[in-house]
């Protein structure tokens, strides 16, 4: 038993040895690392800097070590592209992946397109929707029409109560992504013959949402349907707060109560507001190997200023990464062309579970979650690392409990 291990360790040091003698293989992207998605970009990067070093510590890709390449694009999609050019003209890059989100995402396809790379990118909603590009693969599981997919559990969950509601508002920043929730929201809405009481934008650098929320109270409606960034999100929750909103469902598409700095900040602010996510505690939603990510993640993230649970984002960061490392070692080599034919078709196994692509590069079925807080506490960090303040209601496969309605704090 004594030498098998000790064979395991000098195979597994040669193996190293090799790789790291040989030229890496260079992965690029743009990382917002600064500004208003900073805080879950530099929860990616933690989780793609542990990729990249369980891969070379299996021995690399294709024999090489593997070196991550990157630029903070500091949020701003005017970045973007200036950044990808680098990285393939000056660095030269093999293989690209997407910065995080959809406004950072879709700034960096035409370049993409022009050079014909295959593109894994992390949560852009309907980034793809008028590019229609066959080489983009998108990890966050919105689904094969993710615009619609996105919001569709929420209002699933709402029609499924008697009596069904009637009114809804639907309010959004005026950015990419929350247009995007907005019009998917929208499109669901009208198909399920409710009434849209209020429907309108607001400025992504808004710092006083009082009047907005007072005017959707104004037109009494029953569900409210929120998209927005993280700023916006903590803003109309504590504002709903304050003016004592009544509703019998809030939330929907609120990036930002993922993270675990502003469930703390929001405590029992949180409770009963129903909103998408991806990966959350419950037992329904353990697969293989990502609560030894997780482990990882949590020593990398010590002292970083991340999340320092990194449910939401990092295991997508990890997971697209694994996808790309899958599909080198499958068509063995780093053939563009062999990589998508090979991501179109193949079933990859991640930590984030099975990922299967459908021909618009989303994932071939949904997986937005809906999640409703409960029984948050005030200034408790510790209750958001395991089961029970984020119960899955949707979809049904992975359901951890039923919903809680009408809202109320």
């Amino acid at each position: 038993m004594k030498f098998r291990i000790l064979l395991a360790a000098v195979l597994t040091a040669f193996s190293f040895a090799v790789a790291a003698q040989q030229k890496p293989i260079k992965v690029g992207f743009s990382m917002a690392l600064t500004g208003g998605l900073a805080a879950g970009g530099k929860g990616a990067l933690i989780a793609m800097e542990i990729w990249r070093d369980d891969v070379n510590k299996r021995g690399g890709l294709l024999g090489r070590p593997v070196e991550l390449v990157y630029y903070d694009d500091a949020t701003q999609g005017a970045n973007v592209p200036g950044i990808y050019a680098k990285l393939l003209d000056v660095d030269k890059v093999d293989l690209v992946v997407s910065g995080y989100g959809t406004n950072l995402i879709v700034p960096a396809m035409p370049i993409i397109m022009r050079k014909k790379l295959v593109f894994p990118a992390l949560f852009g909603l309907a980034a793809n929707e008028e590019f229609k590009y066959d080489r983009y693969f998108q990890i966050m599981p919105a689904g094969p029409d993710p615009k619609l997919d996105w919001s569709r559990g929420f209002f699933d969950l709402a029609m499924a109560q008697n009596p069904k509601p009637k009114a809804i508002a639907i309010v959004s920043a005026d950015d990419e992504f929350a247009l995007n929730a907005a019009a998917g929201a929208r499109a669901n809405a009208k198909k399920l013959g409710l009434n849209i009481v209020y429907d309108k934008t607001f400025p992504p650098a808004t710092t006083d949402y009082s009047p907005i929320v007072r005017a959707i109270q104004a037109t009494n409606p029953e569900i409210i349907y929120v998209a927005c960034y993280p700023p916006n999100s903590v803003g109309i929750v504590k504002s709903a707060s304050e003016i004592g909103l009544k509703a019998k469902l809030f939330g929907g598409g609120m990036v930002g109560l993922q993270f675990a700095a502003i469930q703390q900040n929001l405590g029992p602010l949180l409770n009963n507001i129903v909103n998408y996510d991806f990966w959350v505690p419950e037992p329904t939603l353990t697969f293989p190997g990502v609560n030894e990510f997780l482990a990882k993640y949590r020593v990398a993230a010590v002292g970083k200023g991340v999340d320092p649970y990194g449910h939401y984002l990092p295991p997508f960061a990890y997971a697209y990464l694994q996808v790309l490392g899958q599909s080198v070692e499958a068509t063995k080599g780093l053939d563009h062309g062999k990589l998508a034919a090979h991501m179109q078709k193949a079933t990859f196994d991640t930590v984030v579970g099975k990922v299967k692509f459908g021909k618009n590069g989303e994932w071939a079925t949904t997986r937005t979650l809906q999640v409703q807080f409960r029984d948050v506490q005030k200034d408790n960090l510790e209750q958001f690392s395991g089961p029970g303040k984020r119960v899955v209601l949707y979809p049904k496969e992975w359901k951890s409990g039923n919903l809680v309605y009408p809202y109320k704090q």
